[in-house]
């Protein structure tokens, strides 16, 4: 062990050791290391250990209008991830880690000290969740190399951070489309503060009441075909030459229909359905269907009347809940 710091500046190496007396917790607590003083959530970030799991942390190579993302893998051994448990605890302080009015500290494994297997880290700087999407849900595996849920968490800069090319998510070699369950969702992970009845506010969960219907009325449609017999799943996306990864909507596998669920049928819900139908739908074929799937947009209700027609133009239909049917669902093949 070496002598612990009494800071860490951009770059500094470390031990566990040293990381956590100077930002607080428990060395020995896993990758996401919580501290109430100081108020600190450390996470670490090794990509042997992320080669093991089938995932990458990193720097995604594609920023938004806002600016760039660093992509880190959330907690949990065995099955899919929670916000709950023994191993959903260190993903809920991420989560909840603004309202706790903690930092969020990241650092990458780096090698070990010479001559022991004790990991060296470096330090990449400040972080907090994005305020409009604090993280997605993909398929990776476990410890036992079965696929389940994980949690990415989408982390934004603060102030300046170490940006390191080796720190980056390489780009996807080619353009693979695979099938994942339809529970691979946000909406199907349950975080312990949505419980409760009490109306909070929470600064890094920003939650829409468009958002929430979106999750039911998905939830609601996945179930019905379901109870039509029919094999519902989703598509994850990687794209060649990039290194972001896409998740559509529901898939109905039985009838090769590819669905977009918006939670509301205003103009803006229903043209982001378009586009993301069009793009997503180049990917989206199997053996069984080479062919482009049909196409549809699952909505509260109908939308007004230019926009049906603007969908039908690019042969795009609309389902939308009556009673406890759905109606425009495209027929079944034969």
């Amino acid at each position: 062990m070496t002598n612990a710091p009494a800071e860490f500046k951009l770059g500094q190496i470390g031990t566990r050791d040293d990381i956590c007396a100077v930002f607080g917790g428990s060395p020995y607590s896993g990758g996401i290391v919580p501290s109430r003083e100081p108020k600190n959530v450390t996470l670490f970030s090794d990509h042997e250990v992320g080669k093991l799991f089938g995932y990458h942390d990193g720097w995604l190579g594609e920023e938004d209008e806002i600016g760039p993302i660093f992509e880190y893998t959330g907690a949990g051994k065995k099955g899919d991830m929670t916000f709950g448990g023994k191993d959903g605890k260190g993903n809920s302080a991420v989560l909840h880690h603004a309202k706790k009015g903690r930092a969020l500290r990241l650092f990458m494994a780096v090698g070990t000290v010479p001559g022991t297997d004790t990991k060296l880290h470096r330090y990449v700087g400040e972080f907090k969740l994005d305020e409009q999407q604090p993280y997605v849900v993909r398929q990776s595996l476990d410890e036992d190399r079965k696929p389940r849920r994980a949690v990415v968490f989408r982390l934004r800069p603060v102030g300046t951070v170490q940006h390191k090319t080796e720190d980056e998510i390489p780009p996807a070699p080619t353009t693979v489309a695979k099938l994942v369950p339809a529970n691979t969702t946000e909406s199907k992970l349950v975080d312990p503060e949505k419980n409760t009845k009490k109306e909070t506010k929470r600064a890094a969960v920003p939650e829409t009441t468009a958002k929430r219907r979106e999750g039911e009325l998905s939830d609601a449609f996945e179930a019905h075909l379901t109870a039509l017999g029919h094999v519902v799943q989703r598509f994850q996306i990687k794209i060649k030459g990039k290194t972001g990864t896409l998740l559509s909507d529901l898939y109905d596998v039985t009838d090769h229909v590819l669905y977009e669920v918006k939670g509301t049928h205003k103009r803006e819900a229903v043209r982001m359905a378009l586009g993301q139908l069009l793009d997503y739908s180049r990917y989206t074929r199997t053996d069984e269907h080479p062919e482009p799937p049909r196409r549809a947009a699952v909505l509260p209700a109908l939308p007004d009347e230019d926009l049906q027609d603007l969908l039908a133009e690019h042969e795009i239909v609309v389902v939308r809940p009556s009673g406890d049917d759905f109606l425009g669902v495209p027929p079944s093949i034969s």
